[in-house]
């Protein structure tokens, strides 16, 4: 299916390529299994780094957020329009991991060893959440989504420090605020088979979060800045300083925020 290679950036290169789900999916779990045996390594191969988006399904549709069906869980397709959503964002989790990995070079073997677990995780969930969808007569690509996820990887696609800020550390993080409600709802409506999935995903995506958090912690240290207060002037200078709650903050400190960022996100949500 894919050329052989011992690069693991041309391995990440090839997942982005795939355009199919099962391709992309198979690519992942056989590539992690290849990189703990040692058969890739971190070095260049043939391929430049890749700038161009990520494959996608021919029959996905991509559109504006506010052209996205709303989700409602009192209903079947309101169901299917959530877990659909939540299948897009996985789906995007697996190729911005094979994304840190192929355009960010030169880090330690351990910064790759947590971006290609990340990976199989992601590939993991979206089979979970794809099977869901099919036992409520649906399938991913049924329904448009949108593009914000990869629009942020576009935007801190020079800069590994502001990648692990703003993607794991701002975008997944949010996942852990909401996850919390959605398992709520979902088991308030009477659907225990999708809140079992999201409780997984939550469990999981805590170490995800926490890769972010500890490679932007170390880019920081060999800049000679501070953790801390460059978070937080990058949400400034990024997202116009504004942040969103309620908060999950048990989640996000066993994620890697300090209390100095859990209050100065708080501060930022808008009065």
């Amino acid at each position: 299916m894919f050329a052989p290679t011992n690069s693991l950036f041309d391995a990440a290169a090839a997942v982005l390529d795939a355009c199919e789900t099962d391709e992309k999916v198979l690519a992942t779990i056989q590539f992690a299994a290849a990189w703990a045996r040692d058969d890739l390594q971190p070095v260049a191969g043939s391929r430049a780094v890749r700038n161009e988006p990520p494959g996608r399904p021919p029959r996905l549709r991509l559109v504006a957020p506010s052209q996205v069906p709303r989700r409602r869980l009192r209903s079947r397709s309101g169901t299917i329009a959530f877990l659909h959503a939540l299948a897009h964002i996985e789906l995007n989790a697996i190729d911005l991991a094979w994304d840190c990995i192929q355009r960010f070079r030169d880090l330690p073997d351990e910064y790759y060893d947590d971006w290609v677990a990340v990976a199989r995780d992601e590939a993991t969930h979206f089979v979970l959440l794809r099977a869901r969808l099919r036992d409520l007569g649906a399938d991913y690509g049924d329904l448009p989504a949108h593009n914000g996820l990869w629009e942020m990887a576009e935007k801190t696609a020079r800069d590994p420090l502001e990648r692990m800020a703003l993607v794991p550390r701002f975008l997944e993080a949010r996942g852990l605020d909401v996850a919390p409600g959605m398992i709520d709802r979902l088991e308030h409506v009477g659907d225990a088979a999708s809140a079992a999935i999201v409780r997984k995903i939550l469990a999981e995506e805590v170490a995800h979060v926490a890769a972010g958090s500890r490679w932007f912690r170390y880019l920081c240290e060999l800049r000679g800045l501070d953790p801390d207060n460059e978070f937080l002037r990058l949400i400034d200078t990024h997202l116009g300083g504004r942040m969103h709650g309620p908060f999950n903050l048990a989640d996000r400190g066993r994620a890697g925020f300090t209390p100095l960022e859990l209050a100065g996100i708080q501060a930022r949500v808008p009065g």
